[in-house]
């Protein structure tokens, strides 16, 4: 392979990470085959990322067909079910990966991170849609299944009567028809269905100041079977079960500074959180932020500029609606704002100044190519894994790759 190859580049990434606690997890373990080395594992799985390569089995077949894969793996060939252990055992640790690659990213560019462009992207969870149940539905549904159990349950007592007469009563009488015990299940996962959906809502409810006793599930509140903990949202391509994937990105060299997942579909919680979210992962606070209209909100606005900690502070460049394509911006009005202006109406004489138009501007050149790098170019558009947290480790796991593909460009120019 040429001198510069990406295999290369990824081995000398991962050989600079500290991965003690993959070798924690083995200790001195003498039974069986030794493990593979976790040097080794997280190369080849890292390197799938970035060539989009992500599922287990597809790597397996790389490690024989594809001479990078068989480099950076130095000849073994873990099968799939391996490297899909590996992933699940070392979650938390590759999802801390981001961090150090972060790091050696911006030292390597001897960065700052001064402004940021916020955004999110809605990936697919690992589900189906039609496995989901609104919660109008799961109380049509429970009182559906309670009554052709009653009625199956009548029908086998019966039968045990007719039998009884028939046959005597050494017949033991607690075998349940087969059809009745498929719908007892399905009675017992809609009822947990059910119970999971409400208190949803009380925790909802609790995180917004009301009365959490009081709190009860809207109709259209959806539980899905299959991932629990994702939700039906609206993306660019129609409606999908998923998560909201969030990204923070520098203007530089197109960096992930800050990322996270999140079941919410609303962006308008994610501003405050993502900008916590960089100042952890980075080690550094952004002084400017652009988003799109979704984060804006008159709360939001109002933490950003936040007078009671100075330090918090943020300039924000937030839209406050949606401009249609080709829609001409009117001109920024003359003389000063009324009294009684809100945040979002100073906001919005902001962005329209030839300053605040000339740095909104920008945004879109930020971190939307991102996601289309991610999503098109290496065509992750859904997760492998489900449930939130391992979600948000192998969001973890892309955005990493993402930020050594960057860096690996940048070493070579």
């Amino acid at each position: 392979m040429p001198e510069k190859h990406l295999a290369y580049f990824v081995g000398d990434v991962v050989d600079n990470l500290d991965l003690t606690a993959m070798d924690a997890v083995y200790g001195t373990e003498k039974r069986g085959q030794p493990p593979y080395d976790p040097q080794m594992m997280t190369k080849i799985l890292v390197y799938g990322y970035c060539v989009g390569v992500f599922s287990s089995r597809r790597i397996e077949r790389h490690l024989v067909e594809d001479i990078a894969f068989r480099v950076l793996a130095a000849g073994n060939q873990p099968n799939f079910r391996t490297i899909s252990d590996f992933r699940k055992i070392h979650l938390a640790t590759l999802e801390g990966l981001f961090e150090q690659v972060l790091k050696i990213a911006l030292e390597a560019g001897a960065m700052k991170v001064g402004r940021v462009a916020v955004d999110g992207t809605k990936v697919k969870a690992n589900a189906s849609k039609h496995k989901a149940m609104s919660y109008d539905r799961m109380k049509e549904k429970e009182a559906q299944l309670k009554a052709e159990v009653k009625d199956l349950l009548a029908q086998a007592e019966a039968a045990d009567a007719e039998e009884d007469a028939l046959y005597g009563k050494d017949r033991r009488g607690d075998e349940l028809p087969e059809e009745l015990q498929r719908r007892e299940s399905r009675l017992k996962k809609i009822r947990e269905a059910k119970k999971a959906v409400e208190a949803r809502a009380k925790e909802k409810a609790a995180a917004e100041g009301a009365d959490p006793k009081q709190a009860k599930p809207k109709d259209k509140d959806q539980y899905n079977f299959t991932d629990p903990e994702s939700r039906i949202m609206k993306g660019a391509d129609g409606f999908v079960q998923g998560y909201n994937a969030q990204a923070a990105v520098e203007p530089d060299f197109q960096l992930i500074v800050g990322q996270t997942v999140t079941a919410e579909a609303n962006d308008k919680e994610q501003l405050l959180p993502m900008l916590d979210q960089v100042e952890l992962q980075s080690g550094q606070r952004p002084g400017e932020v652009l988003a799109d209209s979704g984060y804006c909100s008159e709360q939001n606005l109002e933490q950003l500029d936040s007078e009671a900690k100075p330090e918090r502070r943020v300039d924000g460049y937030i839209a406050t609606g949606r401009q249609k394509h080709g829609e001409y911006m009117e001109p920024c009005p003359r003389g000063p704002l009324p009294k009684k202006a809100t945040r979002v109406d100073r906001m919005k004489r902001k962005l329209k100044t030839k300053a605040g138009k000339t740095v909104y501007a920008a945004r879109k050149t930020i971190v939307e190519p991102v996601f289309g790098q991610i999503k098109q170019a290496r065509g992750f558009r859904q997760f492998l894994l489900r449930g939130i947290g391992k979600v948000r480790a192998e969001w973890s796991l892309v955005c990493l790759t993402h930020n050594i593909l960057k860096l690996y460009r940048l070493c070579n120019e």
